[in-house]
């Protein structure tokens, strides 16, 4: 059975975030260290390689991100895992995965979920006016990236700005 597409998005600051992605099952196959081996790159989901669509520059894990689409993989290892935003936002797969396009690179910890998380799934939790986080979980393993607006000085004034709008719109009764 093919695995699922799903796109989930999520307003954020002044613009919103979406993720594309194939959602495998664990079918009763032991997950991480053997489907997906520690120590190799995972595409994040199943056939192309799963993407990320930034609408405004963001710190992604702390690292200055910008406008952009990009393909997320992972390296998993059984405490820690490589999460990387690689510009070939059009692979299939992790077959022609090339580090040289990677455009950022950060290290997470892994949770362990004391229930199966069956299908891969990819949310957004945490959410705030400027701070999100990216989850990712399948498995009995789950994974959270913290996403910040960048340069949060002016997004706070654009968001005061679009306040006194819509507070505008409702006194004259929009």
């Amino acid at each position: 059975m093919a695995s699922p597409r799903q796109v989930v998005s999520q307003q954020f600051s002044v613009t919103k975030i979406s993720v594309d992605y194939g959602r495998p099952s664990v079918r009763g196959r032991k997950v991480f260290g053997e489907l997906v081996p520690f120590g190799k790159v995972w595409r994040v989901g199943a056939n192309e390689a799963t993407n990320i669509t930034f609408q405004q520059n963001v710190l992604f894990g702390g690292k200055a991100t910008k406008v952009g689409r990009y393909a997320i993989f992972i390296t998993p290892e059984e405490k820690e895992w490589t999460v990387v935003l690689n510009y070939d936002a059009d692979a299939w797969g992790a077959y022609s995965y090339d580090p040289n396009e990677n455009a950022i690179e950060i290290k997470v910890p892994v949770e362990k979920l004391k229930e199966l998380q069956e299908s891969l799934e990819i949310t957004f939790e945490g959410i705030s006016e400027t701070k999100i986080n990216l989850v990712i979980k399948w498995e009995y393993s789950k994974i959270q990236i913290p996403i910040e607006a960048d340069k949060i000085d002016e997004v706070n004034k654009i968001i005061e700005f679009l306040k006194e709008i819509k507070q505008v719109e409702r006194d004259m009764g929009g």
